[in-house]
């Protein structure tokens, strides 16, 4: 049987237009009942066992046996050897992705991340003092689902941030178990490691390394055991179970943010060939079957182009399946009345990632108020800024771009308020804030402020 991916036709003029955009964008982030019980009832082991508790659940759910944490912590020199194991290629395609990152990355720094401070007339220092947080845990996805690219994004913001230790958390299931979705079987020693995934923790600079994961694993690092340190902050995307975890212990740490589906939004003006535009909506369908890949475009025929191009090139994706589930149940190509409606809609939508393949994408650029990264021009696919335009990949979802920002060394600092107030100083702010503090009914802090006043005489 054909396999037919067949995004919704959908069109602004229609008056079932708001009822049926409504419909397409909806996603529901609730967590099953049995996950958040099972994923609560893992971070109390762990908080309560340590190690012990670790080790069994890496057993149970990777099919991993280890007599210790040791067995399961990864060294410099692992990272060193899957690195010089690479071909001469990938090396240098990592290399080249991780200078790029740290420059963009060593920019934001310098226009965000600096402390500052001044004086005002009466001699007093206001300022803020930015300071990098001293260990964050970083989870990546390992096994067959591995992503290189993950592990960049996420370490290099946080060693430019001047993080003191980055601890990584990748787990390495072994054949047939559970993670991986196999039946079980014989626990291993050594699970499925993968070689670019230890080889870009060799060149984003990560402090220590355990082949751990799921809900355990964020554990471990949110409280701690014997072998594994705290952090202050867990950054990194997971399954189900890892995001549920996340959920749970902020408040302990912070956490970068609970990721949705992928997302694109292209906005054409039908000057770009529709081959290029159709491949770009495969590229986030082909993540999973809840991706979302939208067209908005004020050309009919453009829209009808793209359509026979989706047909034509579908049937040559290794991920076809996916890509279809994704099209069919999440994926719209929609005409609108012109670019500037295309823009407001877009607005609404808040996508992750926003592409305007137009001919002149800068007159549309300033209309877009909400998106996670804006990829301007037609040459600019989504994909190179996944891997290696230099921009943080990690990038809101669900609409949170309406409220929230990319990773980045932001992510891994923390700012302290800077506050000396000359004699001269207090004169001036302790009757403000005496006559506030009485207000409150505060009468120590009112008394703080005025035992600091001249006497007169």
């Amino acid at each position: 049987m054909k396999l037919i991916a067949a995004p919704a036709r959908l069109s602004t003029v229609s008056a079932t237009f708001d009822a049926e955009f409504k419909a397409r964008l909806h996603w529901s982030a609730d967590t099953d009942a049995a996950i958040e019980q099972r994923v609560a009832d893992i971070l109390a082991d762990v908080r309560k066992q340590g190690d012990a508790a670790v080790l069994e659940y890496t057993r149970r759910f990777d099919g991993l046996a280890a007599e210790s944490m040791a067995q399961l912590e990864l060294t410099q020199e692992d990272f060193k050897q899957a690195f010089d194991s690479l071909p001469a290629a990938q090396r240098d395609a990592l290399r080249a992705a991780a200078d790029r990152v740290r420059s963009y990355h060593e920019a934001q720094k310098k226009a965000s991340g600096e402390s500052w401070s001044y004086r005002d007339a009466d001699g007093t220092l206001l300022g803020q003092k930015v300071t990098p947080l001293d260990r964050v845990g970083i989870y990546v996805p390992g096994g067959k689902a591995a992503y290189p690219s993950s592990l960049l994004m996420n370490a290099i913001p946080a060693h430019v941030a001047g993080v003191g230790e980055i601890i990584m958390v990748v787990p390495t299931p072994a054949k047939g178990s559970v993670a991986t979705g196999g039946a079980g079987g014989e626990a291993a020693t050594q699970g499925e490691r993968n070689v670019l995934v230890l080889a870009a923790a060799h060149v984003a600079g990560v402090t220590r390394a355990f082949t751990i994961g799921g809900a355990q694993a964020v554990a471990a690092l949110a409280y701690g055991t014997e072998t594994v340190p705290a952090v202050d902050k867990i950054t990194g995307p997971g399954n189900a179970y890892v995001a549920a975890a996340k959920r749970r212990v902020f408040g302990t740490v912070g956490i970068d943010m609970i990721a949705g589906p992928s997302e694109i939004l292209v906005l054409a003006d039908g000057t770009t060939p529709p081959d290029w535009v159709a491949m770009d909506l495969f590229s986030q369908a082909e993540h999973d079957e809840l991706a979302q890949s939208i067209l908005l475009c004020p050309d009919a025929a453009y829209i009808d182009a793209v359509q026979r191009e989706i047909d034509r090139l579908l049937p040559t994706m290794p991920r076809a399946q996916i890509i279809a589930a994704s099209l069919n149940g999440r994926g719209a190509l929609i005409h609108t009345r012109d670019m500037e409606e295309a823009c407001a809609i877009s607005n609404r939508i808040a996508p992750e990632h926003l592409e305007v393949s137009s001919r002149d994408p800068h007159r549309w650029e300033p209309l877009l108020k909400h998106a996670g990264a804006i990829f301007l021009g037609a040459f600019t696919s989504e994909s190179l800024g996944d891997y290696c335009a230099g921009p943080n990949h990690v990038l809101p979802t669900s609409g949170t771009a309406r409220f929230s920002s990319p990773l980045g060394v932001y992510d891994f600092q923390k700012r302290s308020s800077l506050i000396e107030v000359s004699e001269q100083g207090a004169q001036v702010l302790g009757p403000i804030a005496a006559e506030l503090a009485y207000g409150e009914g505060l009468q120590a802090h009112a008394q703080a402020a005025e035992m600091r006043l001249r006497r007169a005489g």
